[in-house]
């Protein structure tokens, strides 16, 4: 989340895709790239319902390779260059008016449902795909909202040809940042996580966590708002007073409140809101910040070879959440405003204007791993190499911190007397 004090005019627009030159380590991400319709790359499958890429030279199927930020045939090293489209955008879009076009959709699916007399499920979305694979034959399930994964036969990537692209009942992907940090540098980062973790167990610190190394797009929706805050409240400045006398003298701190009141407005952007369920969502919030320049117009062949989900969780839903965030971002404005050594708010009442939002797709690592007996997940955000997780803690580390701690705390005040 930014905080922009600037108005709405003086947005800018995303940066302009890379040609030709070296990549910016804080700046659009260096694609190879050449000027095509996505449209026209790869081959459709099972009735136009999937997409693979073979590869030209040998016709395996290509993967997104990250050391390359290219398709790349993991037989024959035959690399084809990410395809884009230089009109594409990454664009805002206008969010009442994609809440207004989903309940008008959801409406009428809902009433043709009744009309057919499907009335258990007037209300239901389609949930589940199947494609029948192009290498093997197998049939693959797409569960939920899965939308690109390998064939659990014979390992060809694939992918549901529409999922990110429908526009009448789903919010189409904006955007994709592509995978920058590959599997051996993820596994790296992890290890100097396990190794800084202090209460984790000895043992713990020096097996490691091993397991499968799941690469996946996530979908998030960012939000941006112009936002109108006015508050009261009081500013508190303490000061000190002796009282006592004897052995009974001491100082106590006192404070005098004096009132405030005050009214600004603050452009929140890009508000990134985690629209999967089943991921611990604290874990999955301290992967933040992602490079969010490095986002590219959406493309297939950046999924290829690697998992992928559609969203969740509603739009509306996650404007709620994002809308938490904002209130408390805007709280400690409001705290800094009145300034002094404390601060009491009595009232806040913040109005939100020109809400957007767009639709991306952001990389991550998952790993699931087991020791003593429990399972524990690690998340690292792609992008940046950020490490969050789950791991097990030493009971007598944390007791004997414990300890000390008490033991510290007994010593200043013995001091002090």
């Amino acid at each position: 989340m930014t905080d922009s004090r600037s108005e709405l005019d003086d947005r800018h627009g995303p940066p302009p895709l890379p040609h030709g030159r070296p990549g910016d380590p804080d700046g659009p991400l260096n694609l190879r790239l050449s000027d095509a319709s996505t449209s026209s790359l790869g081959q459709t499958f099972d009735a136009g319902a999937g997409r693979i890429f073979p590869c030209d030279s040998c016709g395996a199927d290509l993967e997104f390779h990250i050391g390359d930020q290219a398709l790349k045939c993991k037989y024959c090293g035959h690399i084809r260059e990410i395809e884009l489209d230089f009109d594409a955008a990454v664009v805002e879009r206008d969010y009442e008016a994609a809440l207004h076009r989903l309940r008008e959709w959801h409406g009428e699916e809902a009433q043709r449902k009744l009309d057919a007399s499907d009335i258990d499920h007037a209300g239901d979305s389609t949930t589940r795909n199947e494609l029948r694979c192009d290498s093997c034959g197998g049939n693959v399930e797409f569960i939920g909202t899965l939308t690109s994964q390998h064939c659990p036969y014979c390992g060809s990537p694939m992918q549901l040809e529409n999922a990110h692209k429908c526009a009448e009942h789903r919010i189409p992907v904006d955007g994709v940042l592509p995978f920058q940090i590959d599997h051996e540098h993820a596994r790296k980062n992890l290890s100097q996580w396990v190794d800084s973790r202090w209460f984790a167990p000895n043992r713990f610190r020096k097996q490691g966590a091993e397991g499968k190394f799941n690469g996946i797009y996530l979908s998030y929706f960012t939000i941006d708002s112009m936002t109108y805050t006015a508050y009261t409240g009081q500013r508190g400045e303490h000061y000190w007073v002796t009282v006592g006398s004897g052995k009974n003298r001491r100082r106590e701190m006192r404070t005098r409140w004096y009132p405030a009141s005050g009214r600004f407005q603050r452009f929140l952007d890009d508000v990134l809101v985690l629209a999967n369920t089943g991921l611990n969502r604290k874990f999955m919030l301290a992967l933040e910040p992602w490079p969010l320049l490095k986002v590219v117009p959406f493309n297939q062949q950046m999924l290829a070879g690697y998992l992928a989900r559609t969203y969740d969780i509603e739009l509306d839903v996650c404007f709620q959440e994002a809308k938490g965030r904002i209130d408390g971002s805007l709280h400690s404005e409001v705290c800094q405003r009145i300034g002094g050594d404390a601060q009491q708010v009595h009232s806040l009442t913040s109005r939100y204007e020109a809400i957007t939002f767009k639709h991306l797709l952001l990389p991550a690592w998952l790993m699931a791993y087991r020791y003593n007996g429990k399972t524990f997940q690690v998340f690292i955000n792609a992008a940046t190499g950020e490490v969050q997780g789950e791991r097990p803690y030493s009971v007598w580390k944390i007791l004997f911190a414990v300890v000390i701690g008490v033991a510290v705390v007994a010593g200043i005040a013995m001091t002090q007397q």
